[in-house]
């Protein structure tokens, strides 16, 4: 097993949820809480775990990750802003007009970006899709889908399991990014889609459960997906994690998944992550 620095991935965590945070304030817009929730997942494959080369964004037999979750792209851009992809400062200009930086996924605009996401299910399906085709050309190399457990009331997102299942994609490796809340409230009383586990297991999958904030359970998950290679198997990660993880106020908070601090929020949040003013 290799030696891995988990003081150093909170530290790369840490500066991600400080730029995204950032940016979100100074577009005034954006959704700060599912950015939070998803960050650890995201530094822990950049940063340790998938086959990139941010000089070369598209190299060949690269693995490749989908943000279904695509309203969660500010925590995207300040992890592939901090591994090197590009300038991180330059996705303070979030959401603005002919910004590189939108407010969802764009691939034409942004370096490191697979798929263009935002409809909910979408980029799980696309992400399937693109482990057909790895698995078709006998490519070695992994597909990652982040998915939301909101975003599992999408029917897209399981008649896309049925077709890893089917084809037996054990190069495909879904991960939930379980933090309990939509922007309707709590996951399990809009519409209920637990047991996550369970119904994953009854489509074929390998599952596995982690603590989304916790590197050493994250990328012992992750190790333990990939050694799952050669099976027929897709797997999936149900990460538990906490929307608006860092920040007091927005933890746990379902009012936090689409608006930016004001500035006495800012501030606060700044100094619960680390940051200076």
């Amino acid at each position: 097993m290799k030696e891995r620095n988990y003081e150093e991935l909170q530290a790369v965590a840490r500066k991600v949820r400080m730029n995204a945070l950032r940016a979100i304030y100074a577009a005034n817009s954006g959704h700060p809480g599912g950015s939070f929730s998803v960050t650890d997942i995201l530094v822990a494959l950049y940063f340790d775990e998938m086959n990139i080369d941010p000089k070369n964004p598209k190299m060949e037999d690269r693995d490749k990750l989908v943000l279904s979750k695509g309203h969660a792209v500010p925590a995207l851009y300040a992890t592939l802003g901090e591994r090197g992809f590009f300038d991180v400062e330059e996705m303070m200009t979030l959401r603005q007009v002919d910004s590189h930086f939108q407010g969802h996924p764009n691939m034409n605009k942004c370096p490191g970006i697979e798929m263009s996401t935002g409809s909910l299910g979408q980029g799980f399906s696309v992400a399937v899709g693109m482990a057909i085709a790895s698995k078709m050309d006998k490519k070695d190399n992994f597909v990652y889908a982040v998915t939301g457990d909101g975003e599992l009331q999408e029917g897209i997102i399981w008649e896309a399991a049925l077709s890893a299942a089917k084809y037996q994609l054990d190069n495909f490796i879904a991960i939930v990014d379980w933090n309990g809340l939509q922007i309707d409230g709590n996951v399990d009383v809009v519409k209920k889609v637990a047991p996550i586990d369970e119904k994953f297991a009854s489509f074929g999958f390998n599952t596995i459960m982690a603590d989304g904030h916790d590197f050493e359970s994250l990328l012992g998950a992750i190790d333990q997906a990939k050694a799952n290679k050669g099976t027929g198997k897709p797997t999936v990660i149900v990460a538990k994690t906490h929307k608006g993880q860092g920040v007091s106020f927005m933890t746990d908070q379902a009012g936090w998944p689409g608006k930016a601090p004001n500035a006495e929020q800012f501030e606060q949040a700044m100094k619960e992550l680390g940051g200076e003013m």
